[in-house]
């Protein structure tokens, strides 16, 4: 009895240690395609909260000391990603508006594309894609560009099977998101290979002061509040104070786009001046008219009131027509990917 009781201790022990061992390897193979994919900290992000969403489409939650608070990112992975394990995907960095948040980027276009990664980033609710001049303020850090171009795209290259490459990234946003997708092109061409504006804010000179006052008015219209110069500096220009406007306005620098698909769309907010597509209507001729000086190619939407582009687009600065923006440029660019 002792000698058989032992032999059976010794099998129940091995069958035990068998189970344990597969047990983490059978869990993560059941969960692969039925949950979203781990993500390991890294390039200055921690991972805090829970990942909500599914495996094709979820947020996770991070924090950096790049800026202040918690942050989220969403990403939208093909319907395929789990079918086959080694092939890789260009990536799409969507950028929000102001005062908008990732998780409530719920395009259907953004959904459709089984060829390309989907990230959208938090850009804060008056971030400006920017390494704010005033670090000082209520609001803490707000190092955004540091965010998004030294430790976002690393984070993703390094958890997701993308193709880690100019011509496999792009970068496209909506209002403030459209001149922080410009932005980010011109001081990173070497990053992105396609670049787009839907309705945004992509040209902060002189001639479109109405745009320098609404970033004035997204900075100190929002709590905590701050300082009405806290991102880029005075907006007037007297004694060269607005070189930093200058410096990132997208209009002026075009010529950094050389080498860097350019799409721009824009309604004319049915030509209503107290609907801001009518001014960034204006901004986006001025880009155009600074790509035409330059003989760049590009490819240019100005969709008017809005008839026939789209459902319920009516030329306004709003969710409808960036829809259709989104319809028209996704297979655009994942032709360019695939090309």
């Amino acid at each position: 009895m002792t000698r058989t009781s032992s032999r059976w201790r010794m099998v129940v022990a091995l069958m035990a240690a068998v189970v344990g061992m597969a047990l983490p390897a059978g869990s993560a193979q059941a969960a692969e395609g039925t949950e979203p994919p781990r993500m390991t900290d890294g390039f200055g992000l921690t991972q805090v909260d829970t990942t909500v969403g599914g495996p094709t489409n979820f947020y996770i939650t991070v924090t950096t000391p790049e800026v202040s608070g918690k942050h989220h990112i969403k990403i939208i992975l093909p319907s395929g990603y789990y079918d086959d394990p080694a092939r890789r995907y260009p990536v799409l960095y969507f950028l929000h508006g102001s005062p908008d948040d990732p998780i409530q980027q719920n395009y259907p276009a953004l959904t459709t594309s089984n060829e390309m990664i989907t990230v959208i980033p938090d850009g804060g609710a008056r971030g400006w894609y920017a390494n704010w001049l005033n670090q000082r303020t209520a609001a803490g850090a707000q190092n955004w560009e540091n965010f998004h171009l030294k430790q976002v795209i690393p984070f993703i290259d390094a958890n997701l099977r993308t193709i880690a490459a100019k011509k496999a990234r792009a970068v496209a946003g909506v209002s403030m998101g459209g001149f922080g997708a410009l932005h980010y092109a011109q001081v990173r061409p070497d990053l992105f290979g396609q670049t787009a504006s839907l309705s945004g804010d992509i040209d902060l000179s002189v001639r479109s002061m109405d745009l320098r006052m609404a970033v004035v008015a997204s900075l100190v219209g929002y709590s905590p509040g701050v300082d009405s110069d806290a991102a880029f500096g005075s907006p007037y220009p007297v004694f060269n104070a607005d070189w930093r406007f200058n410096e990132v306005d997208p209009a002026a620098h075009m010529d950094k786009l050389a080498g860097v698909g350019v799409s721009i769309y824009v309604g004319n907010g049915r030509g209503d001046a107290t609907d801001l597509e009518f001014w960034v209507e204006s901004a986006s001729k001025h880009v155009k008219d600074s790509m035409d000086a330059l003989r760049m190619p590009y490819h240019y939407v100005d969709y008017g009131d809005g008839a026939g582009w789209g459902t319920n687009c009516n030329g306004g600065h709003n969710a409808w027509c960036w829809e259709a923006d989104l319809q028209d440029l996704i297979p655009r660019l994942e032709r360019s990917f695939a090309s």
